[in-house]
């Protein structure tokens, strides 16, 4: 099963950095702020979740096939005929 590797394994901070950092985020943003600064960060990750799943929807969906199957339209006599 695949994980979702976290900013902090990603970045590899250990215990102690991650502290010193979420103490100077506190002190730059204060503590009101935060709650809302992490509900913005959490809606801009769905949103790029859910652009990410549309994205990889239409491409599934449309298939390497789909220009083979095009159609040629005969201006002349307004017959349609296939490629």
């Amino acid at each position: 099963m695949f994980m979702t590797p976290t900013i902090a394994s990603i970045l590899n901070f250990a215990g102690p950095d991650m502290i010193v950092i979420l103490l100077i985020v506190l002190l730059l943003f204060g503590s009101k702020k935060l709650p809302e600064l992490a509900r913005g960060m959490g809606r801009a990750v769905k949103e790029f979740g859910a652009a990410r799943d549309e994205i990889e929807k239409g491409i599934s969906l449309s298939g390497p096939s789909e220009g083979a199957h095009a159609k040629l339209v005969d201006t002349k006599s307004d017959r349609v005929s296939p490629e």
